[in-house]
């Protein structure tokens, strides 16, 4: 009892630090003139920061399509979508972090698993890097090419989003028949530099990418699901990390009062999607999320406009 009571009080700083940072960010905002109105958002970051952190795509699967029904410009659309990503995936990426390190525990009663994700270091090392190399050749040296394809973002948004609906299907067979490596090899590292980089670019355009893709080819390849989904959002929450850099100073097209709101749901929904995906069973995860992109996607394309 007392050893729960000792690591309960070691959490109150945490969450008074945070709780501190979105009263400022309240009032430096002002946003709290906009509670009535925008409180709501708070359940939207809440959804999108689970579905992102509970399958390693990012939350842009949920607030692209959602910001694209306020109107919102494209370019302001995929900044405040990494903002709030960069509260959801974070939170999200620190909770399977200590995740993993409690499976190293010998004392834990899945201590058994830590050998199947004592990758975990180096997927990162080879993905992080080359996804933020991505994005920057994205967003500084594709500059206009990467305007020109977020000025018909709703359509390849829709497109890819269809296409990874698809590969989240076909990697549900592997999942039932998990082999369980744990090493990566040769040809990995290869691909993962590939999908990674980009992955970033295609993130950079469209607010989604490397997370799920990098997921799904570790899932086809028969490493444990919960690993791969742990590696794509630490993935992913550097990759937001660096995308929002060029919003934050270049573009400056963040939604604040959005990001206010919404990225406090996203703290939340991003500390919860761990235990969404050890509770319920990683393929119905899949087929529901997967169920969703397609949807999404198909409800982006212009066809319906016409």
């Amino acid at each position: 009892m007392f050893t729960r009571i000792f690591r309960t009080m070691k959490l109150y700083p945490v969450k008074i630090t945070l709780l501190l940072v979105w009263i400022v960010m309240l009032i430096v905002t002002q946003s709290y003139l906009l509670i009535p109105q925008y409180s709501g958002f708070l359940l939207l970051g809440v959804v999108g920061a689970i579905f992102a952190n509970a399958t390693g795509a990012g939350g842009g699967v949920v607030f692209v399509p959602f910001f694209n029904q306020l109107s919102l410009s494209s370019e302001m659309i995929v900044a405040t979508s990494f903002a709030i990503q960069c509260c959801g995936m974070t939170a999200g990426a620190v909770t399977w972090f200590k995740h993993y390190q409690l499976l190293k525990q010998t004392n834990h009663k899945d201590h058994a698993q830590a050998t199947q994700w004592q990758d975990l270091g180096k997927g990162l090392a080879i993905c992080v890097p080359f996804s933020i190399v991505g994005i920057f050749v994205a967003q500084y040296v594709l500059h206009e090419y990467t305007n020109r394809v977020q000025d018909g973002l709703h359509f390849y948004f829709g497109l890819f989003s269809i296409i990874l609906a698809m590969a989240i299907y076909g990697s549900i067979p592997f999942m039932r028949k998990q082999r369980n490596i744990s090493v990566m090899l040769g040809i990995d590292v290869i691909l993962l530099v590939l999908i990674a980089f980009f992955g970033g670019v295609i993130t950079a355009w469209l607010s989604i990418g490397v997370g799920e893709l990098v997921a799904v080819y570790l899932i086809l390849r028969g490493f444990n699901i919960s690993f791969a989904i742990a590696l794509a959002v630490i993935l992913s929450a550097f990759t937001v990390q660096g995308a929002v850099i060029y919003h934050l100073f270049i573009s400056k097209a963040v939604y604040w009062q959005i990001v206010v709101f919404a990225g406090a749901g996203a703290i939340v929904g991003g500390i919860l999607a761990k235990h969404v995906v050890l509770f319920f069973s990683p393929v119905k995860l899949k087929i529901f999320f997967g169920t969703w992109v397609l949807v999404m996607g198909v409800a982006g394309l212009p066809i319906w406009l016409s």
